[in-house]
């Protein structure tokens, strides 16, 4: 078995909610958590795009900077990036060997009493990888909840709530409140916590849990004073410590990237505070220059043009279904894989004034729900809509393409793996 393969067998211990297996993993190691300033951001969405700005932001800053964030769209090593380079296989695999026989040597001793679930292990691996390539900076990415989650080890200068919405609700409750009480988790003493745009019910938990754990809660919010949309791509305006700035371009689309971009400033002039400087010009760069693949990201392929989202949430298709609307594209086809797990009805309600028809297909996931049973449920949520069943998801996306433009959308298992294969076909991203 190589090393990769030992690695990715460790998904099936499934979800473990505890930080028991992960201190353990750290401390053997010597706490490479704790070898260089960090942030760390929560959210049910939005958390990705906020870490890729405040990394994008502290490395125009002139800081080596160290990402982390999960799932991956295609590759594993896309996990943890080295100043917005994912990490090549050779130092990853190095980690992964060191960190694997770390678990083993922990297990033999009993320090270690039940095996780390694959996030416990690619968490591990991405602070000693951090600490291996002289990171002076990191953001990370919280991968479920937050007060159990692997990376809440970290004792970061800055944290940050994006949003709360429904997701994971087997794991983190079927409430906003308790979904909230989970993300909260993350609040440490003297840590300034940023939230975004949260739901009052919501908000009053997380403030709760700030209030208690002794970390000054920061309104984002009032870092952007002005925005205007356009084609589907925000315009902000706003001031930190350093200074005023706009008009500011976003370089991530949708209306959304708004709150993201009040959080990632926030999260800035917070660093700035606790001694990381981060100058206007650098967060501009962070606001306009950022890169986030696979999130309403046009490819141009041989087939037509086709917009891929990681949508995999009611609030994620809402933003999607915004997106098409402001850009003027709608209505397009849709070609959509969702996992089991997922409420289907509440990610369907918002595509369907946006979708011409759906494509059920499925992604390659023993967690996927099959695409003859989503086609199935489909048609029985929209009747009026046309449904047309293609389980291979590059076929899907031809259909979806075969007028010229069709979406991609539904879960990140789905969208990664396409967009890498249409990449491979000679796909651009535009």
């Amino acid at each position: 078995m190589t090393t990769l393969e030992r690695l990715f067998s460790l998904e099936t211990v499934g979800i473990k909610l505890g930080l028991e297996n992960i201190r353990s993993l750290t401390a053997a190691l010597g706490h490479p958590e704790r070898a260089c300033p960090s942030v760390h951001v929560a959210g049910t969405n939005g958390k990705g795009s906020v870490s890729a700005m405040v990394e994008r932001a502290l490395r125009a800053q002139g800081y080596r900077t160290g990402l982390y964030t999960s799932p991956h769209l295609d590759r594993v090593e896309e996990r943890i990036a080295i100043n917005g380079i994912p990490i090549a296989p050779e130092p990853f695999d190095a980690c992964a060997r060191d960190v694997l026989a770390l678990v083993d040597a922990l297990r033999a001793d009993g320090r270690l009493p039940a095996s780390p679930t694959f996030f416990e292990a690619t968490t591990a691996m991405a602070f000693e990888a951090f600490r291996r390539a002289g990171v002076q900076t990191a953001v990370v990415e919280v991968g479920l909840g937050g007060r159990y989650d692997a990376t809440n080890v970290v004792e970061p200068a800055a944290s940050a709530i994006t949003s709360i919405d429904l997701d994971h609700e087997r794991h983190l409750g079927r409430t906003l409140a308790a979904i909230a009480a989970e993300k909260a988790g993350i609040a440490k003493r003297g840590v300034p916590l940023v939230v975004g745009s949260l739901p009052p019910e919501a908000r009053e938990v997380v403030r709760a849990a700030a209030d208690a754990a002794g970390a000054p809660m920061v309104d984002a919010a009032r870092f952007i004073h002005r925005f205007e949309l356009s084609g589907g791509v925000a315009t902000v305006w706003g001031a930190i410590r350093a200074g005023s700035f706009g008009p500011v371009r976003l370089g991530l689309r949708g209306g959304h990237q708004v709150a993201n971009a009040a959080v990632a400033t926030a999260l800035v002039d917070t660093l700035d505070a606790r001694g990381l400087p981060v100058g206007v010009d650098s967060l501009v760069a962070g606001l306009s220059d950022v890169c986030w693949p696979g999130r309403l990201e046009w490819l141009t392929t041989r087939q037509g043009v086709l917009l891929i989202d990681a949508a995999h949430n009611p609030a994620g298709t809402a933003a999607l279904a915004s997106y098409l609307i402001d850009a003027g594209v709608a209505p397009l086809p849709v070609a959509l894989a969702v996992m089991e797990d997922k409420d289907l009805t509440g990610m369907v309600g918002p595509l369907v004034p946006v979708a011409s028809r759906f494509v059920a297909t499925e992604a390659r996931s023993a967690r996927a729900l099959p695409a003859d049973t989503l086609a199935a449920r489909l048609v029985a949520l929209v009747p009026g809509v046309s449904v047309d069943l293609e389980p291979d998801p590059l076929r899907a996306a031809a259909r979806a393409m075969a007028h010229g433009r069709g979406v991609a959308a539904g879960s990140i298992y789905f969208t990664g793996p396409l967009r890498a294969r249409l990449i491979e076909a000679g796909a651009r991203s535009i």
